[in-house]
């Protein structure tokens, strides 16, 4: 059987290691051959922790752990190198960093190690932001799909490396679309919880509300394993807080399917390239063979991506106002350039940009008294050559600035809301496509009951994990 697992979904291996039909160190072995095997044409995963692994799944009493309903039983995940994993290299894609080693797991790690989660490795990263994987220390990371592609970013490493089989579940954190668009291009499942769901590592700033960790996995039931395991109260986050559901795995399937959702190729201020309009058109006819009221009214989305740069800028600039200083030549151009944006921010600005959320939340609440969720595609684009940094144009319009390829998810993270990236179908050159759902606000649980309902019924999640070994 091991030589199999990496075909099996999350939440199925973790049963196998409930009833000790396999043990934790058959599961990291397993994983660890898949790595070996297939991420040399990939590179989702190029900071291995191997033998810390299987110390760990040495350590583990599945008769102990399953006391805690929340345990993934010593089942091995793949972390973001955004994240720090105690004595394991964190390198933010950054030569600053490359020799980085902390002392102890960050705020997300940390409650999913608590959890019975058992890093293997560190998955791939842009320098510290950015939709393409690639970076001067540890590489490009290319698309499973096609070695020719970008995986997407900046969870490109995460999102290949589920897409390959390598692991089961990962870790991605999202700021303008980080975890969606990945997720997208990827053909794998990919949660943008609201804000203080899944605790941050003391990395962010702590009342930032921009920039959210997440769950990535194949398929919804197995985001809501994670997220069951990743969410929760620490003392590192101030505005992280228990579940007050219970289980989000538990709660799919019980709620009403929507009365009414709404449609957008575009949400009204983006370009989209024409065969990903009609691959997401697709995705909306099957929700109307349900009996589900399709609407095209949506919220008034003006401003939101000038004001996005804005808030984006300024956050940049805080995080990293000491590394330029010390290290300007030793950080990407595009970064530096998004920094000195919030350098250059006028107080006229920033008061703008706050009105424009202000004027988006009363939008929003107006949109949910007779909408359930707002669909619209994950990505503009399909996966490009990842060979070229960024695009720089789409459906023949010229982008504007480097993120502006990605500006259909950072629309919603303005919004605050849940979202789910879901993967609905392919182009004719055979790469995925993803659709975002956007659920009311901390309402995960219905948002992951809808998700799952429509993946059963889009049946694409079956076409991960790719099996390499026929390329």
């Amino acid at each position: 059987m091991s030589d199999e697992l990496w075909r099996f979904e999350a939440n199925q291996v973790v049963d196998l290691l409930k009833n000790n039909d396999v043990s934790p160190t058959e599961i990291v072995k397993s994983s660890i051959n898949r790595i070996e095997e297939v991420d040399v044409n990939i590179n989702a995963i190029p900071i291995k922790c191997f033998d810390r692994a299987l110390r760990k799944a040495k350590e583990i009493d599945i008769n102990e752990e399953k006391k805690n309903w929340k345990s993934l039983l010593g089942l091995p995940i793949a972390v973001k190198d955004y994240n720090d994993v105690s004595g394991v290299k964190t390198t933010y894609g950054s030569k600053i960093f490359k020799d980085n080693v902390p002392i102890k797991s960050d705020a997300t790690i940390s409650k999913l190690e608590e959890n019975g989660a058992n890093p293997i490795g560190k998955s791939n990263v842009p320098e510290w932001a950015g939709g393409h994987t690639f970076n001067s220390v540890n590489g490009t990371t290319r698309n499973p799909f096609d070695f020719k592609k970008t995986a997407g970013g900046s969870s490109g490493g995460s999102a290949a490396a589920l897409a390959s089989g390598q692991v089961w579940l990962a870790t991605g954190n999202d700021l303008g679309g980080s975890l969606r668009t990945p997720a997208s291009f990827n053909g794998i499942v990919g949660l943008r919880p609201s804000l203080g769901v899944v605790p941050r590592g003391q990395r962010h700033l702590p009342f930032d509300n921009l920039w959210v960790e997440g769950p990535m996995a194949r398929c919804v039931k197995d985001v809501a394993l994670m997220l069951d395991a990743g969410s929760g109260n620490s003392s590192e986050d101030p505005i992280s807080f228990d579940n007050p559901y219970n289980s989000f795995l538990k709660s799919l399937g019980r709620f009403d399917l929507p009365k009414r959702i709404s449609f957008s190729h575009d949400l009204g201020i983006v370009p989209v390239e024409k065969e990903i309009r009609q691959i997401t058109s697709n995705s909306i006819e099957i929700i109307k063979k349900e009996n589900i009221e399709i609407s095209s009214e949506i919220p008034n989305f003006s401003g939101t991506l000038e004001s996005f740069h804005t808030l984006r800028g300024i956050l940049l600039a805080c995080m990293m106002d000491d590394l330029l200083k010390n290290h300007r030549d030793d950080i990407l151009p595009e970064i530096i350039k998004n920094i000195e944006v919030g350098y250059n921010v006028t107080s006229k600005e920033i008061i703008y940009a706050e009105q424009i959320r202000k004027n988006l939340l009363a939008s929003i609440n107006i949109f949910f008294k007779d909408h359930d969720f707002l669909i619209c595609p994950s990505s503009s684009i399909e996966p490009f050559d990842a060979d070229k940094p960024f695009v720089t144009q789409i459906d023949g319009q010229k982008c504007k600035s480097y993120i502006d390829w990605f500006a259909i998810t950072f629309a919603l993270t303005m919004t605050a809301c849940p979202v789910i990236s879901l993967p609905c179908g392919f182009t004719k050159s055979g790469l995925p496509v993803g659709i975002q759902i956007m659920g009311k606000p901390r309402k995960e649980n219905e948002l992951l009951s809808f998700a799952c309902f429509l993946e059963k019924k889009l049946q694409v999640k079956d076409k991960v994990p790719l099996d390499l070994t026929k390329k």
